[in-house]
């Protein structure tokens, strides 16, 4: 669906977009169907945007764009239209600049946390896909030059571990000029403030130098190398997940949106054939997964993706192969407490509101 790339394209920019879906309820002899409409966060400020969006829903963007948690206004009459607001953030980058045996584990364990990984050395030994099977990308280039090849934008996590002072200021010194939402630099206080000093004195700015987190990671006693790794990357989810990390408990959580890539990614490849999109648009109580998660189902009852599994899947599944040939949406709930849960073999106990919609 041309959406679906539109969503993608801007993803890869590093742009925050979302997508407004108005399911309307139709008469007695239509079909329930649902209206989906793509905006960036720029687009938001519009004149022209402002003037068509209700003043209601506009707010509900505001609020998903700066929580990254999908929103949806129920329509308050038989004949008021349900609106979905979903936010899409882009996919978080990390990159690692230093090979060596901190970055195994960095890779291993930033790759697990969802972190599109890219690896950078000037050698070949430490720098190539066996070394690090998990790593989206690793560029044997110089640090002098590596940049050229690497993409920076407000969902970038730094991590500098190299080999040496050296390489140390030249990678700084870049990051200096770029756009990041998370830096650290490995070394001693003492090594880390006197590249600090030299780079400020050659005229790199004071507030970005300052900005980067040195000594880096966490302080929970680390010696081995997986230990180290842990640190840093729980640094690195602080940045991400707080709204100011450096305030640690008294910060507002950021509880942002699942986001399946793969499924968005089928979705802009417009395949012509038969299938269904589920969407989890409201959850209460433990559930396996949060609003905003998303599943495809085809026809002959191939999935994509995800929305739990268990018992509770298989009927949103058995519902999705009903829309496929029928046409229009449904809203299911998929109830995981008291007695059906236990009924059903389920151990989340709570509740999950999807949206199943044929494409």
């Amino acid at each position: 669906m041309d959406i679906y790339r539109q969503i993608n394209n801007a993803l890869n920019k590093g742009k925050k977009v979302f997508m407004v879906t108005t399911l309307t309820t139709g008469s007695s002899e239509d079909k329930c169907i649902s209206v989906k409409q793509f905006y960036t966060e720029d687009s938001l400020e519009q004149a022209d945007l402002q003037k068509t969006i209700d003043p209601k829903i506009r707010e509900a963007i505001r609020i998903a764009l700066d929580t990254g948690e999908l929103q949806v206004i129920t329509g308050q009459a038989p004949d008021q239209n349900t609106v979905v607001i979903e936010p899409f953030f882009p996919e978080p980058g990390l990159i690692i600049f230093g090979g060596g045996h901190i970055a195994k584990p960095l890779c291993e364990f930033g790759s697990r946390l969802g972190f599109s990984v890219t690896v950078v050395d000037d050698r070949l030994s430490f720098a190539n896909k066996q070394r690090f099977p998990e790593a989206d990308q690793v560029l044997c280039e110089s640090f002098e030059t590596c940049f050229e090849h690497l993409k920076f934008n407000r969902f970038t996590y730094v991590v500098i571990v190299t080999r040496g002072h050296r390489y140390d200021s030249v990678c700084l010194r870049e990051i200096a000029k770029r756009q990041w939402a998370y830096a650290g630099m490995i070394g001693s206080r003492r090594r880390v403030q006197g590249v600090k000093e030299q780079l400020i004195s050659e005229g790199s700015a004071r507030e970005m130098i300052e900005k980067v987190n040195t000594p880096i990671g966490l302080e929970i006693g680390a010696v081995t190398p997986e230990e180290i790794a842990i640190s840093i990357l729980g640094q690195v989810i602080s940045y991400r997940r707080l709204e100011n990390p450096r305030l640690g408990r008294e910060s507002a959580k950021i509880n942002w949106t699942e986001f399946d890539r793969d499924v968005i990614d089928e979705l802009s490849m417009d395949r012509q054939d038969q299938k269904a999109i589920v969407t989890i648009i409201a959850t209460k109580g433990s559930v396996p997964r949060k609003a905003g998660a998303k599943m495809l189902v085809w026809r002959d009852g191939r999935i994509l993706g995800s929305i739990g599994g268990g018992c509770s899947e298989g009927a949103v599944i058995h519902t999705a192969r009903d829309i496929i040939l029928d046409g229009g949406y449904r809203i299911q709930r998929v109830d995981m407490t008291g007695s059906v849960a236990e009924d059903e073999g389920m151990v989340c106990g709570g509740i999950m509101d999807v949206l199943i919609e044929a494409l």
